[in-house]
C-alpha cells in the first residue's frame, strides 16, 4: 500500500505537540518512579501514559503500521518490514525527574527499512527539530543547513564521563586521547537531543556505547537528512531492531575519528 507521507508527517507533528502540553501539564503531579535495569534506568508513569498515547493514536489512524516502543506498548517488532514507528516517549528520564528539561520525544518512522521520517521534540525548550527525506530537515519552521566540515581539532564532541574511565566495554584511553585534541565536551543526558544537536550544527560528534533503537531512531533521519553521519563504532549501518553503541557526526568528524581512534 502507498502511504500519504504528507499526511503522516502532520499527524505525527499533531500528536507530538499534543504529547508534549501532557507532559507539560504533568509538571505539578507527583511522578510514580520505577527503576528498570538498574537503579539509574528510571521510567514514570509520564513515560508510559506518553507511550500509550502514541500508540492507540497510531493504531486508530493507521492500522497497518507497527509500532516499536521503548516502553512495550507497541507491537512485537523484529524485523523493518512495512511501515514503523519507533518511539521513545520520554528520552532522558532521569532528566525529567530531576531537572523537568533537557529531555525529548523522539519518533522515527520508517518504511521497509528506509527512514522517511523523523522528530525530536524538545518539550521544554519548544523545538521540534523533523525531517522528511528528500525534502529537508528543519527546527521548527527554520530549515537546517547541511553540515559543513570541521576539522577535529575545532570539533564539539559529547560523550559521557563513564566512557573515559575504566569500563567494561572499551579501552577508556583511547577515548581519552580524542577528548584531549577535541575543542571541547559536552554530555546533556539525553541522546535524542545530543543527535538533534548533531543535525543542529551545534555539536559535531556524538559517542556512546549502548542505545536501543527508539534512542537513536529519530536523530538518525535527521543527521542523514543534513549529511550527517549515524553508525556503530566499526562504521557499519545500525540495526533498527537491536541495541548498539552508536557514533554519530559531521562527515568529516566521524571519518577522522572512525579511522585513527575506533578501528
Amino acid at each position: 500500500m502507498k502511504e500519504n507521507w504528507n499526511d503522516i508527517d502532520q499527524f505525527a507533528k499533531n500528536s507530538i505537540k499534543g504529547a508534549g502540553s501532557k507532559i507539560i501539564d504533568s509538571f505539578d503531579e507527583v511522578l510514580k518512579i520505577q527503576t528498570k535495569s538498574n537503579v539509574n534506568d528510571l521510567v514514570t508513569n509520564m513515560d508510559k501514559e506518553i507511550e500509550k498515547y502514541f500508540v492507540e493514536k497510531i493504531k486508530d489512524r493507521y492500522p497497518s503500521h507497527r509500532v516499536l516502543g521503548e516502553e512495550g506498548f507497541g507491537d512485537q517488532v523484529e524485523d523493518t518490514d512495512g511501515t514503523v514507528w519507533i518511539i521513545d516517549p520520554i528520552d532522558g528520564t532521569m532528566n525529567f525527574v530531576h531537572q523537568q528539561r533537557n529531555f525529548a520525544i523522539s519518533i522515527g518512522i520508517f518504511h521497509e527499512g528506509i527512514g522517511i521520517l523523523g522528530y525530536i521534540y524538545d518539550v521544554v525548550a519548544d523545538e521540534l527539530y523533523h525531517a522528511y527525506r528528500g525534502h529537508g530537515a528543519y527546527l521548527n519552521e527554520e530549515r537546517l543547513s547541511q553540515l559543513k566540515e570541521v576539522p577535529v581539532e575545532e570539533a564539539i564532541l559529547s560523550i559521557n564521563a563513564t566512557w573515559l574511565i575504566p569500563n567494561k566495554k572499551i579501552d577508556h584511553e583511547q577515548f581519552a586521547s580524542l577528548v584531549k585534541r577535541v575543542r571541547g565536551t559536552r554530555s546533556y543526558g539525553s541522546a535524542a537531543i545530543e543527535l538533534a544537536y548533531i543535525a543542529a550544527g551545534r555539536l559535531d560528534g556524538y559517542l556512546t556505547m549502548r542505545l536501543s533503537p527508539w534512542d537513536f531512531a529519530g536523530g538518525k533521519v535527521l543527521i542523514e537528512e543534513v549529511g550527517g553521519t549515524i553508525t556503530d563504532l566499526k562504521g557499519n549501518n545500525l540495526s533498527l531492531v537491536e541495541n548498539s553503541p552508536v557514533f554519530a557526526g559531521n562527515p568529516a568528524v566521524h571519518s577522522e575519528v572512525l579511522k585513527k581512534y575506533l578501528k
